[in-house]
């Protein structure tokens, strides 16, 4: 990885920011809308640039600004080609290039250029990147000026914005690869995730994206089907599709966040998975599935499905509208209850279990973020969910995951993975809990993952290999003993240490801790006499 162009791009980032805190915009709702929409539109920009370097006509053209002069040459003919000539590349006029706005930054009323200029882009390429909402489809941009209150203000604020880009390129970034882009993201979107952890992750550790990737796809795949069901920004599903390889996968998601479904969209892009845009879905996951087969009848089924789904959130609106006949066959163990006086704690983790359970292929894998609590829950609806994964042959094993390894929650996580593509009668269940450094992450303390660490996790879990007090494979037939828990720790063996002693050496030995015990007990004795003591002189004043 590219060390200063990383670093360049984070620069670029924070100057945007800059541009928006001398507003008074700084963590302000609307300031996600304005960077994540000009960073979106500086990168489409460069990215269209750098491909038709590629195009025979701009063959000998000697750096962008010739690039964007012979762009700026072309017939109308010519122009119509392009679309067909750079596939799913966003195609932007030459009027609306970032140079082209650069240009005009000092004209009266700039503010209306800037915008009709994202709208004007967003319009032209709406059938490749739109997100779909119900029957609508959400455009890329909707402009910005708009969040500025005081008009006479908005043309200085766009012209800022351009003058930052303008400033800066993306050229050296686009032969980096997925380490790059999810780190960008990653800064990109770490201000605007303070409401994770309600419904829908924003951010998942990649730490976490990493290791179910591994897992799941250790050898990669090819023309296959990732989704997740309540995808937040979309990390998950990005790590698979890099572990499995991007151009070997199309990506489905749906999450009811809006800015979630933004964060998801521009992820997608800056990892090459324009194609899959079209299914980014944004709606209710549980009430209204998108993601249907042919007949629109029945869930889409997957190859491989990873989600770290909400754990509690308020549903009390469509709880029984859940539980009702309509979806009595997805959520087959049942709905939970809604708490009578803390409605936001409903478990709702455990219908999106079914949801997933449901949308996996005969052959297909999964790979979930439950909250550990789950593994030995008494519940009617957790132990019917924890049976059929071990009934049915899919479960190929758990991970119970360190304390604090996400930094907005104190939860504990483990980590399920489901397989349909051969029947297992064992299961590895590893307890990862002690592993990891505390370390911290804004006001909170989160876990951190060494590489040493990741790799011992991955190795372990896909050779299943047995290590004292890390992993066991346990028997299905125990698991059922012991009422479908999937805690490791009730199935490591428990070892006694014997150690040989001779008469005299065991005396010796039982003389020793009588003789410490007594000076305790003395000890003991002594603080009571003392605090009586000094209880006697205690008097009211």
């Amino acid at each position: 990885m590219n060390t200063a162009t990383l670093n360049n791009t984070l620069a670029m980032i924070d100057k945007l920011k800059t541009v928006c805190a001398d507003l008074g915009l700084a963590n302000d709702s609307s300031e996600y809308k304005i960077i994540t929409e000009s960073f979106l539109y500086k990168y489409l920009n460069d990215r269209m640039l750098y491909e038709l370097a590629k195009l025979p006509e701009f063959n000998d053209c000697d750096g962008v600004n010739d690039i964007e002069e012979r762009y700026r040459e072309l017939d109308g003919d010519k122009l119509k080609m392009l679309p067909y000539e750079l596939g799913t590349t966003a195609i932007i006029r030459p009027e609306w290039l970032v140079s082209s706005l650069y240009n005009r930054q000092g004209e009266p009323g700039f503010a209306k250029t800037f915008d009709d200029a994202l709208l004007g882009i967003a319009s032209d390429n709406i059938d490749v990147y739109s997100v779909k909402a119900g029957t609508e489809s959400i455009t890329l941009f909707q402009g910005v000026s708009r969040f500025i209150v005081e008009e006479n203000k908005r043309d200085g604020f766009c012209a800022a914005l351009i003058a930052v880009l303008a400033d800066f390129s993306f050229a050296d970034a686009f032969s980096q690869g997925y380490d790059f882009f999810s780190q960008v993201f990653e800064y990109l979107i770490k201000d605007y995730n303070k409401d994770s952890g309600s419904y829908g992750e924003y951010f998942t550790p990649h730490s976490i994206a990493n290791i179910m990737a591994r897992i799941l796809a250790p050898d990669g795949d090819s023309n296959v089907t990732v989704y997740d069901p309540a995808a937040g920004s979309g990390t998950l599903v990005l790590a698979l599709a890099h572990q499995l390889g991007e151009d070997n996968c199309t990506v489905y998601t749906q999450d009811r966040s809006q800015k979630a479904n933004e964060f998801m969209r521009l992820n997608l892009i800056l990892n090459g998975q324009v194609g899959s845009l079209a299914n980014v879905v944004h709606d209710d996951t549980l009430v209204s599935p998108r993601h249907l087969d042919h007949n629109g009848t029945a869930l889409k089924t997957f190859d491989y499905v990873v989600s770290n789904p909400p754990f509690k959130a308020d549903f009390s609106s469509s709880r029984n509208l859940l539980a009702s006949e309509k979806y009595g066959k997805r959520f087959w163990a049942g709905v939970p209850n809604v708490p009578a006086k803390q409605p936001e704690k409903m478990a709702i983790y455990l219908m999106f279990l079914q949801h997933i359970i449901d949308s996996m292929k005969p052959g297909g894998k999964a790979a979930i973020v439950v909250p550990t609590g789950f593994l030995t829950a008494k519940g009617k609806i957790e132990t019917e969910i924890r049976q059929n994964m071990v009934d049915s042959g899919m479960l190929r094993g758990v991970i119970s995951m360190p304390s604090n390894i996400f930094a907005n929650t104190g939860t504990n996580v483990s980590i399920v993975f489901l397989d349909r593509s051969k029947q297992y009668s064992k299961a590895l269940l590893m307890d990862a809990s002690k592993l990891g450094t505390k370390e911290k992450v804004g006001k909170n303390q989160r876990t951190v993952l060494s590489g040493e660490e990741i790799e011992r996790i991955v190795t372990v879990f896909n050779t299943t290999e047995e290590q004292d007090d890390f992993s066991v494979l346990a028997d299905y037939d125990d698991i059922k003993e012991k009422r479908y828990s999937f805690s490791a720790g009730q199935y490591f063996e428990v070892k006694i240490e014997y150690v040989d002693l001779t008469p005299a050496e065991f005396q010796a030995e039982v003389d020793a801790r009588m003789s410490k015990l007594r000076d305790l007990w003395a000890e003991g004795n002594r603080l009571k006499q003392e605090i009586e003591e000094q209880m006697k002189a205690v008097r009211l004043a």
